[in-house]
């Protein structure tokens, strides 16, 4: 009885080992089958080492496995080797973006594709990655020195403040590192390189680069806006634009050119400087170009948005902007000099009292003949004068020169108004310049009714 139930149970087991052993080979294919097929696709974010695949490349998608924390995805026909007939490799699932999709896949791109290429060394050890693009921002991650970080691309954020208190240059990019936490980091102290797949490090420069005379020149001058140019050579100086110090920085220092003019602030983080043609040259890792036109003009070009390529000239000026703005400063003080000599009282029967202080700030009571035209009728009676106008030529024998009275406004702020004026023995005379007279700062022609004020100085 016993040698049967033993002999039954061996019976039982071999027949569920042949049971169990079909299961295997019923589901292998099954299993099979769910790594040939395809759930999705996405973007790789940093690039792989082997096969050697670029960051920014759409993959297909065949696998997530939690338990690995990998992704099996699919290798382009272009990065595939001869002698491997392995199509599919792993990724860890930090290092790749799934967006189901291929027209999702592909549109996320569109918005990485500026910086798909772009890797940053870290080159102060400690420096933080962020929540958010702030210095007083949660610290998130600390980076290592010679770290290598991911750029995923620009951000606006606040000031970075060195510890004298000026702000830093450079930019805050959002950034990913290796093990998949991202955050953002300023650009000050990071180092830019392109990468292409294959061993990630930062790429060694060549013993020697060919020499570029030209190219250093161009680095060794300073590039103004072309507005700045005409000023000078007009002679005619807004003290307003040129106190801004608008410029283009080649950057050669820090990695990132940099273009500040009106109505534009943009950076661009470029890995090299490269000789593109006769006199041009191309910023690696960035649609900045920029070329000689002339000993002393320099274009400099990049595409937009949009698509539209945009040009900018820039030149070299033949005094250092410090040395124009005194130059101006001087010139406005000693035409304002002359006014307060003359007075600094003024007195008319019909249109008040005019006086300046030393300083320059002046009071005009007994004005009301003049309200609400030209004098508007929220103007205080009080301000201060500003000697930025410039006269046309064939106004400049019949006038002494013109200037901008800056009234306070009871609401706050200025309201402006601007006058020719000439200085004799008797007093001031002063006539009105409305925005028709006006081209700029340049008082270009008289109004075709002239509004004219006498104003006598005292008597001793």
């Amino acid at each position: 009885m016993y040698w049967r139930w033993g002999d039954s149970i061996r019976r039982i087991m071999a027949g569920k080992g042949r049971f169990l052993l079909c299961l295997f080979f019923l589901g292998l294919p099954l299993f099979l089958s769910s790594c040939s097929r395809r759930i999705g696709w996405g973007v790789l974010l940093w690039s792989s080492q082997n096969p050697p695949i670029p960051s920014g490349t759409v993959l297909p998608v065949y696998l997530r496995s939690d338990i690995s924390q990998m992704w099996v995805v699919g290798i382009p026909n272009s990065y595939r080797r001869a002698e491997n007939k392995i199509d599919k490799f792993e990724i860890p699932l930090a290092q790749f973006e799934f967006l189901g999709s291929r027209r999702k896949a592909e549109q996320r791109l569109r918005s990485f594709a500026p910086y798909t290429l772009t890797y940053a060394e870290n080159l102060q050890d400690g420096l933080p990655i962020r929540d958010a693009a702030d210095n007083n921002a949660r610290r998130v991650y600390r980076l290592k020195a010679g770290e290598i970080i991911k750029i995923l691309g620009r951000v606006e954020g606040s000031p970075a403040l060195g510890a004298s208190g000026d702000s830093l240059p450079g930019e805050w990019y959002q950034v990913m590192t290796e093990d998949g936490s991202k955050g953002y980091c300023f650009s000050y102290r990071l180092k830019f390189f392109e990468h292409t797949g294959g061993v990630l490090a930062v790429e060694q420069e060549a013993e020697k680069d060919e020499e570029d005379p030209e190219l250093d020149w161009v680095l060794a001058q300073t590039w103004s806006p072309e507005i700045y140019g005409i000023m000078l050579n007009n002679g005619r100086i807004n003290l307003g634009d040129l106190s801004r110090g608008w410029r283009f920085s080649p950057g050669q220092d820090t990695g990132i050119a940099h273009i500040y003019t009106s109505g534009l602030d943009q950076s661009f983080p470029y890995t090299k400087i490269r000789r593109s043609g006769t006199r041009s040259w191309r910023f690696e890792g960035t649609n900045l170009q920029m070329s000689l036109r002339s000993a002393s003009t320099l274009a400099v070009q990049y595409t937009e948005a949009g698509g539209v390529l945009r040009t900018l000239l820039f030149v070299t000026l033949p005094a250092e902007i410090d040395d124009i703005v005194e130059q101006e400063t001087t010139r406005r003080e000693n035409l304002f000099a002359a006014i307060y000599e003359q007075g600094p009282v003024f007195t008319s029967t019909y249109y008040g009292t005019l006086s300046f202080s030393e300083e320059g700030n002046f009071t005009w009571t007994g004005n009301q003949r003049l309200i609400p035209q030209p004098i508007n009728p929220s103007a205080a009676d009080h301000g201060f004068i500003d000697m930025n106008l410039y006269l046309a030529p064939e106004l400049q024998e019949r006038y002494s020169g013109a200037f901008t009275l800056r009234f306070a406004a009871e609401t706050g702020g200025e309201i402006p108004l601007r006058f020719m004026y000439t200085l004799d023995e008797q007093g001031l005379r002063v006539e009105y310049a409305p925005d028709t007279s006006m081209d700029g700062i340049l008082v270009a022609r008289r109004s075709s009714s002239p509004m004219i004020l006498y104003f006598f100085k005292p008597r001793i």
